[in-house]
């Protein structure tokens, strides 16, 4: 059983209307969509294939329809105090989920909402090369990249490289073991809110885009080349939980 401390190992869906967003997206990435026990509770899992990636759940009152970002690491109590303390906002205490871990989740300082996680089982390890419609990547879109650098660096170890990206610097967070975990970029407009945007792999974005839209999603990017990276394309899913989708231009 092995661990990988800074990797972002898995998405959750929170909606007013679960069964609303299990119809699109196993519509658009042929996930299978399924309810599993956990406890005394049922829990409904996304599975690429045979793998479990992510799960789908019922939004508490007030809280908007998202996907939500879990973030491995090695004491979820220890990591949650030192992001208090670096200034993020708690929005559930560390707390037991039987049998499977235990978790948190807070709203960093520039107030995109991520969660810490610790499985029982062990992280999956990471692929030489993703699946199709697996999760492949993660990006931080915020109003204050000089500030969310600073907390994610201080409260989970990473470093990061720089580069040029779309409009403006691009930023990727690197975990102790060298690896590139997810990238940040300043928030596309003023007023647009900070938010973790997951990006999942496809066979063909441009394909996948028009399937997307037939399925009664929203593009908030339109398929795009990014050069020796791949083809992307963001979108609002028809509960406005924005996601976002890769074709790689080599292995990732």
């Amino acid at each position: 059983m092995s661990y990988h401390p800074g990797k972002f190992i898995w998405f959750e869906h929170l909606s007013n209307d679960p069964a609303k967003a299990r119809r699109f997206y196993e519509g658009l990435f042929g996930w299978n969509i399924a309810s599993m026990p956990m406890g005394e509770q049922t829990y409904d899992m996304i599975k690429n294939g045979e793998q479990g990636i992510g799960g789908m759940l019922k939004a508490p009152p007030g809280v908007h329809n998202q996907w939500v970002s879990y973030l491995s690491v090695t004491d979820v109590d220890a990591s949650y105090k030192a992001a208090l303390a670096a200034g993020a906002k708690s929005t559930m205490e560390p707390r037991d989920f039987p049998p499977v871990g235990r978790g948190a989740a807070i709203l960093d300082p520039t107030g995109a909402a991520v969660s810490v996680w610790k499985t029982n089982e062990g992280d999956r390890d990471d692929p030489g090369n993703t699946p199709v419609a697996d999760w492949v990547w993660n990006e931080l879109m915020t109003p204050d990249v000089a500030k969310a650098l600073a907390f994610y660096e201080r409260v989970f170890g990473y470093t990061h490289d720089e580069m040029d990206g779309l409009k403006g610097k691009y930023y990727i967070l690197k975990s102790a073991d060298g690896k590139g975990r997810a990238g940040v970029m300043q928030a596309p407009h003023a007023g647009a809110p900070a938010m973790w945007l997951p990006y999942v792999r496809v066979k063909d974005t441009s394909a996948s885009a028009a399937r997307a839209k037939e399925l009664g999603a929203e593009l908030m990017l339109e398929p795009q080349d990014i050069p020796n990276v791949g083809r992307i394309c963001a979108l609002f899913d028809p509960l406005h939980a924005a996601v976002a989708f890769i074709q790689p231009a080599g292995n990732m």
